[in-house]
Order: C-alpha cells, then sequence, then structure tokens
C-alpha cells in the first residue's frame, strides 16, 4: 500500500455527515500526518464544500456510485476508501466489489444488516485475496457498542482472568437529532424485507452476520418494556440494537468465541425510574412499534419519507451538533459472579457530530495502525482496529472508555 497517493480518499465529501468529515479532517490532519482527498459525483458540488470549507490543498476527484471504472481509478490511488454514500443497499455495492478486488481498504457508516451480509456473501473471498480490508459499521452504529464490549472484555480477563459470558449495554442519555441517511436506510430495509419473506427471516436472526459455521446457539433475550435491575429503573428497545447485537457476535465469532461459545449481548434504553419512567418506557416502545408497521405500509411510508422523516443530506444546527452527546453503561457479568461496569461517552450528537469524527479516525486507524502482513477480509472495528481505535478515539475524537467499578 506504499505506492499510494493517498492515505484516505473521503468518497461522497459533499453529504450532510461528509461535509463535518471534511471539517474535522482538515483541522484534525493539518500537520500533513495525513494525505488525504475528497471525492464524490458532482464536480460543481465538490468545489462547492472545497471552497467553504477552505480545502485549497486538499485534492478532489469524480467518480459516480454506478462507474465501476471511476472507482477503480479512485482505487489506485488510496490506501483507504472512507464511504459515506447511502442507503447503501442502494448505492454502495460496485465501491465494495472494487475494493475487495483491488486490495483497497474501506470503512463506511452502514446500519444496514441485510447488505453487509450479502457483501460478505459475494466479496469475502476476492478480499482475503487482495489483502483489503473492510470493515462497515464505523459509525454511532456501532463503533461504541463494539469497541464499548471490546474494552469491558479486556478490563475483565485484567482483574479476573475470565471474560464475562454476559454483557448488557444501557443507554443513559443521547441528545441529537436523527440521521437523515439513517431514516433512508431504515425505509428502505423495511421496504425491503416487506415483500422478501427470507429477509424477514434473517433480519430475526441474531448471529445474522456471523460467518456461517459460527455455531451459536444461544437464545438472545427481546427487550420490551421492563423493570431493570442493573439500572435500578425501566428500559425500553434501542433502535440501533438491530445492527449492534449482530456486530458485537461477529466480533465474537471472528476473535475465536472470545467472549463464550453462549456469549449473551442485548443492548436497551433506560428510561428512568418511576411511574415516569415506566410511561416513558411504554411510549418510546409504542412510537418504535408505530414507525416500524407505518414504514412497512406503502402509503404511510410514503408520507414518513416525504413530510415527515428527515431526508439524506438533512441534519442537525452546528450549534445542535455542539451541544450532543451520548452515554452509555456496560454491564458484564463472569461465570464465577464477578461483575464489572464501564462506560462510554461522546460530546457530540451520535448521528452526525460523532459519528464523523469516529469514522475519520476509523480510516486514519486503517490507514496508519494496522501490521501490513494483517489478512483481509470483513472485519469489526473490535477485532481490527480494537485498542488501536480506543487510543485514536480517546485521544482526537471526544470519545472516553471508562471501568466504573473495581
Amino acid at each position: 500500500m506504499t505506492d499510494k497517493t493517498f492515505d484516505v480518499i473521503v468518497y461522497g465529501a459533499t453529504s450532510f455527515v461528509g461535509q463535518i468529515i471534511t471539517r474535522y479532517m482538515k483541522d484534525q490532519f493539518a500537520d500533513g500526518s495525513l494525505k488525504w482527498a475528497i471525492a464524490g459525483r458532482s464536480k460543481a458540488k465538490l468545489k462547492q464544500v472545497s471552497d467553504e470549507v477552505g480545502l485549497d490543498s486538499v485534492p478532489m476527484f469524480v467518480a459516480d456510485a454506478s462507474d465501476e471504472a471511476a472507482l477503480r481509478k479512485l482505487c489506485d490511488q488510496a490506501t483507504v476508501i472512507m464511504s459515506t454514500v447511502g442507503p447503501y443497499a442502494l448505492y454502495g455495492d460496485i465501491l465494495v466489489k472494487v475494493c475487495a478486488e483491488t486490495g483497497t481498504h474501506y470503512c463506511d457508516l452502514t446500519g444496514e444488516p441485510q447488505w453487509i451480509r450479502k457483501m460478505q456473501a459475494r466479496h469475502e473471498e476476492a478480499a482475503k485475496a487482495s489483502g483489503a480490508r473492510i470493515v462497515h459499521c464505523c459509525g454511532f452504529d456501532s463503533i461504541p457498542s463494539d469497541l464499548g464490549v471490546h474494552f469491558l472484555q479486556r478490563r475483565a480477563s485484567e482483574s479476573f482472568g475470565e471474560v464475562c459470558p454476559k454483557v448488557d449495554m444501557r443507554v443513559i442519555k443521547m441528545k441529537g437529532g436523527a440521521s437523515g441517511g439513517t431514516i433512508a436506510s431504515m425505509i428502505n430495509m423495511v421496504k425491503e424485507a416487506s415483500s422478501n419473506p427470507e429477509l424477514r427471516k434473517e433480519l430475526k436472526d441474531p448471529y445474522s452476520l456471523c460467518p456461517p459455521d459460527h455455531g451459536f446457539t444461544a437464545r438472545q433475550r427481546e427487550i420490551g418494556t421492563e423493570y431493570d435491575e442493573a439500572t435500578g429503573g425501566w428500559i425500553a428497545p434501542f433502535v440501533m440494537a438491530a445492527i449492534n447485537t449482530r456486530v458485537v457476535h461477529r466480533s465474537n465469532a471472528l476473535s475465536g468465541n472470545a467472549y463464550g461459545d453462549q456469549f449473551l449481548y442485548e443492548e436497551a434504553t433506560a428510561t428512568g425510574e418511576g411511574s415516569s419512567g415506566k410511561r416513558g418506557a411504554r411510549a418510546m416502545s409504542i412510537g418504535m412499534g408505530a414507525l416500524m408497521v407505518g414504514m412497512a405500509l406503502p402509503p404511510v411510508r410514503w408520507l414518513l419519507a416525504n413530510t415527515v422523516l428527515p431526508k439524506p443530506g438533512e441534519g442537525p444546527s452546528e450549534k445542535d451538533q455542539l451541544e450532543g452527546k451520548f452515554d452509555l453503561l456496560f454491564f458484564g457479568t463472569t461465570t464465577t459472579g464477578e461483575t464489572i461496569k464501564c462506560r462510554v461517552t461522546g460530546d457530540r450528537d451520535p448521528g452526525y457530530g460523532s459519528t464523523a469524527k469516529m469514522l475519520s479516525q476509523a480510516a486514519a486507524c486503517l490507514a496508519k495502525d494496522i501490521p501490513e502482513n494483517t489478512p483481509g477480509g470483513f472485519w469489526t472495528p473490535a477485532t481490527l482496529m480494537g485498542d488501536a481505535l480506543v487510543e485514536r478515539l480517546t485521544a482526537h475524537a471526544g470519545l472516553t472508555f471508562e471501568r466504573l467499578n473495581g
């Protein structure tokens, strides 16, 4: 990879999150420690972003997501392609294919399990042959969850000489506007599933992203509206759990079942104590259920997409990004009854401000911190980048990882 002109090319730099990324990278790598460029389908929009952000010395390249030849030229020049072009199920296939075939490392922000599974099936052998390291889910879904479990298990192993076969994550605080790109991906996934019985079955499988020979049989619990002993309050389902839990289970499988053959993992949103907490949990559960049902009905889906929910390219103001944050607690229990509690926080809104910094540092980590002899294939953030990414996120992205007991 040393003959590549750029360490990282930001593909989709004109998207809402892409523009946040370019601003962050301009400041973060002003010292020239990372050689980077921007790319997208419109030269005029790239020029506009370049002028507005002040990217005078950052080259730009035009490549449409459907133009395989242009994407190959892009890969010829980059060690890592960082993609923000979603919904990935609609626009991401060819870029992953080209990266896998050319040995170009790749990371993105997808939270679409059905698309990730499709990419694994189609391109993992090519990635292994070429040495390309493909890492999906490098934003709020699913870096805090994946690295949070990784961090907790490391601390448990150091303290107790064993890992925790059961880990629970609770969202304690989350402030930030909904991502238009995430909403578009959810709408597309529900649309696909509503007409595909096999996909509906796949989406119920908590191990759907694990290698086919994973052998996991532990029955993962479904969270409802319930009282939670861990937090001493009420909990409701967490909307990102569907993708986060699958990534964590894949990390377990790829690491040789390092968390155990019967590892249990769940995520939920804490809504507080007493009757108000119970009402909040019920309202959240009902709201999520109604949203999913609405997305499955074509007329309601159209209404939601066009008049209610944020669209791709729309997002919170800079003020809202700065005022956003997230606070996640992880609870682990060993087979001998030892307990451990860890915390992961972020200092920006999860969907945009923190996500932009997480993806940028994941790309930098891919380009700079991974040993050259690391095999190609489809990895997870924890299994490929692990402690190196934790260090980057702590030092440069406003995240914290800390143990709270012991």
